[in-house]
């Protein structure tokens, strides 16, 4: 089991501290699965997660400009990391002005993931700064936990409106409701809305647009034959959704979110190489 891997384009680099930042702020820890060809960052949908579950995919290639890896064996080619994604962030904080980013796993004294970053020097010996940042390996029998989530069998798909919009609005009622409720139909329109004993506030989003999914993926039963003007809506934390909007750095090019009425709100965030699905299941 080997991996190695090296980033030195400087915009290729910053581009994935963006990443590794955004699921910081999503995951306290989660599951890095390495193959030939992706990267994934996986948080399974554990009640100790409050059920919120993330999938996070990068192509290696737009990323790194050397890429090894050897899995477990030649027919399961694949390696299953446990690591804390801040401490990975945090190493690479150090490299914003990196000549180069060297990331290898090795095991002197127990797994790691070791990053050497090479820092501009006025001399010609480099500077190397190294981060040995701990990992568990999972192992093989439990792979099967950490598969892709399904598209959920959703009521309304709608594209979201302008994330920072979104953002602000989200914040002021996050200190007015624990809860919020995000609700849209097949007509582009989207609300969110709060209500308590002394307060109910609504903000309305109009001409969104709705996803035209493909009918032979099987996940658009719910949606097809369903009236355009019908709302489809879910109760989730106000506390996940401001996590996903405020710790987001990926600045998607598209966002979307698909409502399985009073059960689950599935967020699609797509940047070119890079795409994140968060689940915030609704509450009861």
């Amino acid at each position: 089991m080997r991996f190695r891997a090296k980033i030195v384009d400087l915009a290729c680099l910053n581009h994935f501290s963006r990443v590794i930042n955004t699921i910081a702020k999503l995951a306290k820890t989660c599951t890095l699965c390495l193959t030939d060809s992706k990267l994934y960052f996986i948080l399974s949908d554990k009640v100790a997660n409050g059920g919120v579950s993330m999938w996070c995919e990068l192509c290696q290639g737009n990323f790194f400009d050397e890429f090894q890896m050897e899995g477990v064996a030649a027919e399961h080619n694949e390696i299953y990391l446990e690591l804390v994604p801040e401490n990975l962030s945090r190493a690479l904080k150090t490299a914003q002005s990196a000549k180069a980013v060297k990331i290898k796993l090795t095991n002197k004294h127990c797994p790691c993931l070791r990053v050497a970053v090479e820092l501009p020097s006025l001399s010609s010996s480099s500077r190397i700064v190294t981060h040995d940042i701990p990992v568990g390996v999972i192992p093989r029998r439990l792979w099967n936990d950490f598969r892709e989530p399904s598209v959920p069998d959703f009521d309304v798909s709608i594209y979201l409106p302008c994330l920072k919009t979104m953002k602000s609005v989200v914040e002021r009622m996050k200190n007015l409701s624990n809860s919020i409720v995000i609700e849209a139909n097949l007509s582009g329109e989207m609300n969110l809305k709060i209500e308590t004993d002394l307060v109910s506030v609504t903000t309305h989003f109009k001409d969104l647009g709705n996803p035209p999914w493909a009918s032979e993926d099987g996940c658009q039963s719910s949606a097809q034959g369903r009236d355009l003007e019908s709302m489809a809506e879910a109760r989730i934390d106000i506390k996940k959704l401001q996590q996903l909007l405020a710790g987001q750095q990926v600045n998607p090019t598209k966002a979307l979110c698909n409502i399985v009425s009073k059960r689950i709100v599935h967020f699609i965030l797509l940047h070119e190489d890079v795409s994140l699905q968060y689940f915030i299941p609704a509450l009861a």
